[in-house]
């Protein structure tokens, strides 16, 4: 029986449905394509922003019994300080870069798109959901419908044809309504889900463990949140979603694509599996589709609806 894993997401066609998630492992060219070595259909850049940021102060990380906990703070060398490197990834990379990008205010935002966009990324992925890409009030702007619809209108103008993502959070009341709102600014696809906000408190030193205090939850504990993000948004929008959020194995990225993904992000599956997450992945969702009868990751796309 033949598989056929390969996906059309906003016309950059992905060999399978695995896309690095940004955050993780995106720092240079060496890591990336490492990353495509072993089975990774698409890479995300680790999110860069507006000005050079060094993050918060440890401990920025915390592996709990579900998961990892984390407020690194996005540090990064700027856009100015990362077009080199990624000049360097586009050289050296045989799958799609995808360029994640934040900033404090709209004017800042276009500037970074601006400048990452003259590098011709596959794909370039509005972080708008880190609670570190918040306004001068303190608000992220997936957090608001006005927002998310401003920020995608004045970056799309800017990036022209190529396919711009927003990055969602599950942190608001209805996701569903952010995800129109960006479809309607011109948003070519959605990313569902960012990590969720958290806090973990050690009971003998009577103070949270990361020293920022909230943190993003990521790994298997957010997995049906994301699943039903991805639900959600599916019944609603006509932009492809890629799902993200607790994938370790083949099965669970199934479940996010039976919800209405299209493609899959790996992030924290990195730390649970190992770099070769991808293949492991890509291998064992061959091995349900064969037994069940699936030719193609198009043929258990939003399944679970029917």
């Amino acid at each position: 029986m033949s598989i056929n894993l390969s996906v059309n997401l906003a016309g950059i066609k992905l060999k399978n449905p695995t896309i690095l998630a940004s955050g993780i492992m995106g720092i240079s060219a060496a890591s990336l394509k490492f990353c495509e070595e072993n089975g990774a259909g698409a890479v995300t850049l680790k999110s860069i922003g507006h000005n050079e940021r060094i993050g918060h102060n440890n401990p920025t990380v915390y592996v709990w019994e579900n998961g990892i906990h984390n407020a690194v703070g996005l540090p990064n060398p700027g856009i100015d300080g990362s077009i080199d490197k990624m000049s360097e990834m586009l050289n050296v990379l045989s799958i799609p870069l995808i360029g994640s990008m934040f900033a404090d205010t709209i004017d800042n935002f276009v500037m970074v798109a601006k400048k990452m966009a003259a590098l011709n990324p596959a794909i370039i992925e509005l972080n708008l959901s880190c609670p570190n890409t918040a306004d001068d009030l303190g608000r992220m702007y997936a957090s608001d419908v006005k927002m998310t619809h401003d920020v995608v209108s004045a970056v799309k103008k800017i990036v022209g044809n190529i396919p711009l993502f927003a990055k969602l959070t599950a942190d608001v009341t209805d996701i569903v309504e952010i995800g129109k709102s960006a479809e309607a600014a011109g948003a070519d696809g959605l990313t569902a889900i960012n990590t969720v906000s958290g806090i973990n408190i050690d009971i003998y030193q009577k103070r949270p463990i990361l020293k920022n205090k909230v943190g993003g939850l990521s790994g298997p504990a957010i997995r049906p949140i994301g699943v039903r993000a991805v639900w959600n948004l599916y019944q609603a929008v006509k932009i492809p979603i890629i799902g993200t959020g607790g994938i370790n194995t083949g099965e669970d990225a199934i479940e996010y694509i039976m919800a209405g993904a299209s493609a899959v992000g790996i992030g924290s599956g990195v730390w649970y599996r190992g770099i070769d997450v991808f293949k492991k992945v890509t291998d064992e969702m061959k091995v349900f589709m064969e037994k069940n009868n699936y030719h193609s990751i198009e043929d258990m796309k939003g399944i679970a609806h029917v």
